[in-house]
């Protein structure tokens, strides 16, 4: 571990010691706790007074970083709230890198699939002279030159393999694939896979060269190598297609990282989830609920549960009316807390709580 003087997070060792306890299923002193919501960095729009159309304003570097450090002057980091600049042109970044052309929206991005016939798989392919690579390096670049003392920079959202496939060739059409033809879903995730190991370790050491720690979206940071291994196509699959077309490839993702903390996104996804708690190098899960009807924390319990007794931590999101309930049904071990909460006095209260756990 090395200390990052940070001036919106001087207890910044105390809180990664929490961190590390938590990727090893132990309980320093509390569990670790980080005030933000889940995709917030998607929740802000800006308007387009300055800028001709959305992809200038996704690309404007300058303001994207100059703006987050703004917000630093307003904000305190309390508990495991981490400051954090990532990279962000969406999620399917790596697919526009693989040849796919992102369409920017106000909030998020998306990749028109590119392989329309068989013949197409050869559109695939690795570039670091992609719009996207030079956007993301820029980015990661001028971060780092504005960061001293103010705040960590991350890595962009990342979703090799199934994911990516499931961008670059349409889901309809991958998901008719898994009957008519396996052997080109798993050549396609194969291109999809076989540059990702060096897209990861080319931003991570760019990173670890200017002392920084591996972390991206979720906010939780290594001083080794984190991944946010995840397949949301899965919530559509079979339990025997997730075996056959998914799972060696998440297999593969997490022997890059010393730290994996598998972005398990909705009840449908759920349904693999013991093939998933079976992956050794897997730390923890970060359950997604949902919304509507499968927002109460409190019907998750037995999943919850499930994964503690697999090992793994469990990163959930909590409303401030149900931690009460949710501290009197679930063992404080393994658990790595998320809540919406902008208010200083009320995280003092709620970090006082989670100490009496």
């Amino acid at each position: 571990m090395w200390h990052l003087d940070l001036e919106a997070k001087p207890d910044f060792m105390e809180a990664m010691k929490r961190v590390y306890a938590w990727y090893d299923n132990e309980i320093l002193d509390r569990p670790p706790i980080r005030f933000s919501a889940h995709n917030e960095e998607y929740s802000h729009v800006d308007t387009l007074n300055k800028w001709s159309n959305l992809k200038e304003r996704w690309y404007d570097t300058e303001y994207r970083v100059e703006s987050f450090i703004k917000g630093l002057e307003s904000k305190k980091f309390l508990g495991e709230t981490f400051p954090v600049f990532w990279p962000n042109l969406g999620p399917n970044v790596y697919a526009g890198i693989l040849g796919g052309e992102i369409e920017f929206g106000d909030v998020t991005s998306w990749v028109h699939p590119i392989v329309k016939e068989k013949e197409d798989i050869h559109k695939i392919k690795f570039n670091m002279e992609s719009e996207y690579f030079k956007k993301l390096e820029e980015m990661t670049r001028y971060a780092l030159t504005r960061c001293k003392d103010k705040f960590m920079v991350g890595y962009t959202d990342l979703h090799p393999s199934l994911d990516c496939v499931d961008a670059l060739r349409g889901t309809t059409d991958v998901c008719m694939d898994m009957y008519d033809d396996e052997d080109f879903v798993k050549q396609l995730a194969d291109k999809c896979y076989v540059d990702f190991e060096f897209m990861f370790n080319y931003f991570d050491k760019m990173l670890k060269e200017h002392n920084q720690l591996s972390v991206s979206w979720m906010n939780i940071p290594s001083f080794e190598k984190m991944h946010i291994p995840s397949c949301d196509l899965s919530a559509m699959l079979s339990n025997e297609f997730f075996k056959e077309f998914s799972l060696p490839y998440v297999k593969k993702e997490v022997k890059l990282a010393k730290h994996n903390i598998f972005h398990l996104d909705g009840k449908e996804v759920a349904n693999h989830l013991d093939d998933i708690l079976a992956i050794e190098e897997i730390d923890a899960i970060q359950w997604v609920q949902g919304v509507g009807n499968n927002k109460p924390i409190m019907q998750w319990i037995p999943l919850i549960k499930k994964c503690q007794a697999a090992g793994k931590g469990v990163v959930v999101d909590l409303e401030t009316y149900e931690l009460e309930s949710f501290i009197d049904a679930v063992d404080p071990k393994g658990i790595y807390l998320c809540m919406n909460v902008t208010d200083t006095q009320t995280q003092k209260d709620i970090i006082k709580r989670i100490e009496m756990w």
